[in-house]
Formats: C-alpha cells, structure tokens, sequence
C-alpha cells in the first residue's frame, strides 16, 4: 500500500512563510491533482514531497515510512518536470535506461523495462533517435517514459503539458489517463494551473489558497472530486476559481430565511435560492451566484441587455448588462444569434443559485440541477 500523507505540513523560505498548515491525504491508486493561482505554493508542495525542498514543519509519510529525512532517490518516488530534463547527447532509449544503469540493475532487465516503457508509450519506432529530432509531444513522453521504468510507488508531475501546443496538451492528456489506469495501483500527484486537465484527469482535486492578510502564505480552500468542487463549493473562493467562465456572483440581502429556501434581494429582484437557511437572517449581507450554464435565457420576468458575445461555436457566452450586479451577467446558451444591444428576457431557478455568507462560506445547497452530473467544457 502506497497512501501519501501530509500532517501540519509547513513551509518557510527564510523568515518568509509559504505554505500554512497543509493536512491531506492521497490513497493508494489515486491521481491528485494540485491546483489554484500563480504562486500559491503548488510546486514547492510537490518539491517537498520528493524531497526536492525540506519542510519547515509537519510530517510527510509515503506508504506508512515517514520519509522527512529520506533522501529523494529512496523516496521511491518519479518526478517528471515540466522542461523534460532530457540528455541532448543521447538516444531515447539510453535516456530512459540512464536511471536504471545508474542503479545497477541487470542489462536484460534494463532492456525489458526500456522496450515495455517504450511500447505503452508509442515510442519504440523513436528509441534511436536523439531528444533534438522530437517534437515537443514526443519529448515529454520520454520524460514519462524515463520515469516509468523505474516503477516507483508515486509518480509526481510539475505542470507537465505546459510547454505543448493545444492540441498536443489534448493528446498527451490522454495518455497521461490511460496510463494511470494500466498501472493500476500507482498514486499520480499532477500539478497544473489548466482547469481542464484537473477537471478531467483527477480522482482528487487540491485547489490551494492564499490566505488572507498574509501575503504569499497559501494553504488548501477544498478538497474533493472535481464534480464536489464544481457543483459543492466551500467557499466563494473555490466557486469563483472552478469553471471557464467564473460563476457569476450577485451581492444582495437576505429578505427572508426558511428552512429550505432563502431569498435574496439583489439589486431590484427577489431571488430565491434552495439553500440551508442555517445562521442566516433577514438583513443580512450575503452573495448569490450562478453558472453561466444554469442562467436559463430567453424566458423569464428579469431582463438584461446584450453587451457582449462570444461564439465557441457549438455554444455561445452572451454578456448581459442587468440591475443585478455591477459586473455583467455571462450566460452559456446554444443560440448567441442576437444583436448586441438587445434586451433579453432570463431567470434564474433557485436550484441553479449558489449563496454565500459574508465571510464567504457556502450555505448547503439543498438541491442542483439536473445537469449535476456533467461538468460543461
């Protein structure tokens, strides 16, 4: 069993905090992946792990071994960077036998381990070639490859795919998933800063923070599956930080509070939100908010005013200009055949509404629309 944890995990760069109090738990088999802004502390978090970077504080234990003071080679842990940290001088296949020739192993063993690395991978047809004659895709798939041999219990990946055109980022994606479904029980800990690779590749997301008033010391917002997050929010961090475009946040006062339904005046409109009314009362500020694809428009007795649209194509983003919120309203339809500037009639059901208190924690959401289970691109 290979369960990674984290306990009271800390981190300080001189006087200098980066990482407060870090408690988290990946299982045995499971891809995690980190997430959150530009420097939040996700690629120390990963270092530390390795054993790159020492931690201030906190325990880190791989496979029940506390490993604080373990040297990374024995960590019995993969690292693939995000330059690839490949040997210009060699081939494809004497960059992924480096590691294994270094440790001594048997040449035939070395040889299977390199042509079964090779062969999951696609790249046996390239093993003669040097890192300079691949593409970029290529590349990363030996940086991959390389790790792979060593069959270690965690493979580790700093932001991987970043360096790849977009359509290469979809390819290598793919592989990356199958990958960690043939290694069956193999934990996968995945930096990004791309919402879709963490929405589609992880079993876990860790979306990290900056705390407040504590400028560049970051700590963990949510943990959870990318569903929990999406649609169960903690915070009006996480709901504003999951989701392309963000969720659309309406501040308003609390008109009334029942068990199951509080409703919200924002701006010139009551609205309704099937929430649990715990600790909320009339008077009270709090925020509304609302995906893109739950704002149902062309019906409804609001009305906004086009100001802006993007076509993607299969769907549309319609800006709207409301009384709502200072901010305009982004809404995700399949019919953006409309003029800028007219008025559009929307609504929004209480299902669909999200609403946070002042502090900017989540009410319990009571009911979500049935969409629930699909995550929109």
């Amino acid at each position: 069993m290979c369960q990674i944890q984290l306990t009271q995990l800390q981190k300080r760069f001189g006087a200098t905090p980066v990482l407060a109090d870090v408690n988290l738990t990946v299982e045995e088999g499971e891809f995690c992946v980190f997430i959150g802004p530009s420097g939040c502390g996700k690629s120390t978090l990963l270092r530390i792990i390795a054993g790159l970077d020492d931690a201030s504080a906190g325990d880190i234990v791989i496979g029940g071994r506390r490993v604080n003071d373990v040297a990374p080679a024995r960590r019995d842990v993969a690292m693939v960077f995000q330059s690839y940290a490949l040997y210009p001088h060699m081939t494809v296949y004497e960059n992924m036998a480096f590691g294994l020739r270094h440790l001594k192993l048997p040449a035939a063993e070395i040889e299977q381990r390199v042509r079964r690395a090779a062969e999951s991978l696609h790249l046996t047809a390239l093993l003669d070639r040097k890192p300079g004659a691949l593409s970029g895709g290529q590349r990363q798939r030996v940086a991959i490859g390389r790790a792979i041999v060593r069959k270690p219990k965690v493979f580790l990946f700093d932001e991987p795919l970043s360096n790849l055109d977009a359509s290469l980022r979809v390819k290598t994606r793919v592989e990356i998933a199958r990958l960690h479904r043939e290694l069956n029980n193999t934990s996968m800990i995945y930096v990004t800063h791309d919402q879709v690779e963490a929405m589609t590749l992880a079993d876990k997301i860790v979306l990290l923070r900056p705390l407040e008033g504590k400028s560049g010391v970051a700590s963990v917002a949510q943990v959870g599956s990318p569903l929990e997050l999406y649609h169960h929010p903690a915070n009006q961090f996480v709901a504003g930080f999951i989701g392309s475009p963000a969720m659309n946040f309406l501040p308003g006062v609390v008109a009334s509070a029942e068990t199951a339904r509080v409703t919200v005046r924002a701006g010139d409109a009551l609205l309704s939100a099937a929430v649990d009314a715990a600790g909320l009362a009339a008077g009270g500020a709090v925020t509304l908010g609302v995906r893109p694809e739950h704002v149902v428009a062309g019906q409804g007795e609001l009305v906004g005013r086009v100001v802006h649209i993007e076509h993607l194509g299969e769907h549309s983003f319609l800006y709207l200009d409301t009384a709502l919120s200072p901010q305009p309203l982004v809404v995700k339809t399949a019919h953006g055949d409309v003029p800028l500037g007219s008025r559009m009639p929307f609504s929004l059901p209480a299902e669909s509404l999200h609403l946070f208190h002042a502090d900017g924690a989540a009410a319990r959401r009571l009911r979500v629309p049935a969409d629930a289970a699909c995550v929109p691109a």
